[in-house]
């Protein structure tokens, strides 16, 4: 596979989330607006650093993403119940 579809897949994943967890703002309760806009803050920056770095899986972004949350998480950003609904979300993203 040449690297410029690896990069299309990258860019067709970073499109599809921002587009599900936009749409979180029509059809989500308060809750999930919290817990999307949570991770939409933190995927901004992972998927702009990836590009930057010019990555092209999927799983290169979600280590990105992995790491990010845990390094926040550990500074409590928020509270164990809020930090699953952040995991369970971005691992729904990814399937």
């Amino acid at each position: 596979m040449t690297s410029s579809v690896r990069q299309s897949e990258l860019s067709t994943f970073i499109s599809d989330v921002e587009q599900k967890l936009d749409q979180v703002v029509v059809d989500g309760s308060d809750q999930q607006l919290f817990i999307s806009s949570y991770l939409q803050g933190h995927f901004a920056v992972m998927a702009g650093q990836s590009q930057v770095q010019d990555m092209t899986k999927v799983s290169q972004l979600d280590e990105l993403m992995q790491n990010s949350l845990q390094q926040a998480f550990s500074n409590n950003e928020l509270e164990p119940e809020d930090q699953q609904q952040v995991w369970d979300l971005w691992q729904s993203l990814l399937a």
